[in-house]
């Protein structure tokens, strides 16, 4: 019996009681046999169609994807096809062994052959699944259709003969795209409606031409893929838990974010620019919006080390090697966004380090130049007040600000209880919240407790003088009754100890 006849009969579900004893499921999960190393093998003997699930308990979406998969097993039970789960942690060495540590995790394993098992996309819902298997099953001729009327995304080929390496082509590329609507037509209205001469695939919603890819002598189905997957998403595409596997699953892997209030007064400009932008750069970069002021985005800004007050920015991230990159400008227009996408595909842009090296002599002079490596040590020295000076060396205001902060640098010269420095922000990822926008002027008084106080006076000498002797007036206060609670805790600590021996002495007598 064929792979083919053998998926014909898995999609016809029929009743069936299967006892769990006989199945080896779990009680209530009767669709889904739990394998273990010890019976992976036999499984794999044992059914001709093994559909398996390695999955990754506590990963974001595990519970969607075994819905999916779980519900999918329900449909088909009683049929040929046969689905199975493998938790991936506790069966490490199996999922070593099969080179199931890494995507795609749902597999097809043919015939009782281990080594070369068909990958199946990841699913949005069961029909995702059951559409991959029935599309593995068919042939072209299923996708012939004559009405192309959808509301949804439909994806139409139009091929001068149906018979031609083109259409297997396009074939191949519905079986890997099972979320999406395929259909295959040579009905005149449609050749007529949309002036169709060449071999051409064509991306259409509400009737309404998308996008069309001409095929070619050289045209592979891994570049129709890619074509159909980039452009069914906008040029620019939010961030949501809608939206997030379609993002992190694209073909694209160098992104570029933009990190906006969706209610700042420049939104619908910078919008715009960016949305222009994106379209001049598709297929080789995917443009994503998220939003500042939605809570449900946290982690994706402390991922990306980015504070609210700091949007609207730019950020472009590699998702092989996830190196990251920031765009040093205040100004986001097209030509400034072009600008930047094209140095990052030229590899001229430079990557946001964690930290810039220690540049020589950074505490020589009387302003000290730190970098991500030395702020916190210098920040938090018990014994000195330290104030800093976090800035974007584009910022127009942080031009405006330098040249007093070394006459400030300078009137603290030859003061061994005071540093006055500065840190690049967009070159040195900074572990702590200056709460406002750049430049921030941010004071570490010399504290055993790690404490910092933003400035928000006047930009003057005199005031800013006058805010560092005031801390450091409040530093002494707290320093004494800090002091005092050490010495009570060494002292207690001490007696404890002391306690301790006595109590010892006494058992020993």
């Amino acid at each position: 019996m064929t792979d083919r006849t053998l998926l014909a009969l898995g999609v016809v579900t029929f009743c069936a009681c299967v006892s769990a004893a006989d199945t080896g499921a779990r009680p209530g999960d009767e669709a889904v046999l739990q394998l273990h190393k010890g019976d992976f093998h036999q499984a794999v003997r044992d059914h001709a169609l093994l559909l398996v699930h390695f999955y990754l308990p506590m990963t974001a979406d595990v519970h969607k994807v075994s819905e999916a998969f779980q519900e999918a097993a329900a449909r088909l039970q009683g049929s040929e096809v046969r689905f199975a789960r493998v938790d991936a942690v506790k069966e490490k060495d199996l999922a070593k062994e099969l080179n199931a540590t890494e995507p795609p995790f749902i597999r097809l394993y043919l015939s009782g052959d281990t080594l070369s098992p068909a990958p199946c996309p990841v699913p949005k819902s069961s029909s995702s699944i059951l559409t991959w298997l029935k599309r593995r099953a068919g042939s072209p001729a299923d996708l012939i259709a004559n009405d192309v009327q959808s509301d949804d995304l439909l994806v139409v080929g139009f091929f001068k003969e149906l018979n031609d390496a083109y259409v297997q082509m396009f074939y191949e590329a519905a079986v890997d795209l099972p979320d999406l609507t395929f259909a295959l037509t040579q009905d005149q209205a449609v050749v007529s409606r949309y002036s169709l001469v060449d071999d051409v695939v064509l991306m259409l919603k509400q009737s309404r031409l998308m996008q069309a890819y001409r095929m070619r002598p050289d045209a592979t189905k891994e570049e129709l893929v890619l074509f159909i997957n980039v452009f069914q998403m906008e040029p620019v595409t939010e961030y949501s838990g809608q939206t997030s596997s379609q993002i992190l699953s694209s073909p694209i892997t160098d992104h570029a974010l933009l990190f906006i209030s969706k209610t700042s007064p420049e939104f619908e400009e910078i919008h715009a620019a960016f949305d222009r932008t994106a379209a001049a750069f598709r297929l080789k970069i995917l443009f994503v919006l998220v939003d500042v002021d939605e809570s449900r985005n946290g982690r994706l800004l402390e991922y990306f080390r980015v504070r609210d007050f700091e949007a609207p920015l730019v950020r472009m991230v590699n998702l092989t090697d996830h190196v990251t990159y920031h765009l040093p400008s205040l100004t986001l227009d097209v030509d400034t966004l072009s600008s930047f996408c094209q140095d990052y595909l030229e590899g001229k842009a430079k990557p946001k380090m964690q930290s810039e090296p220690v540049p020589d002599g950074w505490d020589q002079g009387p302003l000290k130049q730190l970098v991500g490596s030395t702020l916190e040590k210098v920040a938090f020295h018990p014994n000195k007040t330290v104030f800093v000076l976090f800035y974007l060396p584009y910022h127009p205001e942080y031009r405006a600000v330098f040249p007093l902060w070394e006459e400030l640098a300078e009137a603290f010269r030859g003061r061994e209880d005071v540093v006055v420095a500065r840190i690049d922000a967009s070159a040195n990822d900074i572990n702590m919240s200056v709460q406002r926008r750049y430049p921030a002027l941010c004071l570490f008084p010399a504290l055993h407790a790690e404490r910092m106080i933003v400035y928000t006076g006047k930009y003057k000498l005199k005031d800013l003088e006058t805010f560092v002797q005031q801390e450091m007036k409040k530093a002494k206060k707290d320093r004494v009754l800090e002091d005092e609670d050490r010495r009570k805790y060494i002292e207690a600590l001490a007696k404890a100890e002391e306690e301790k021996t006595a109590n010892k002495k006494k058992e020993e007598l």
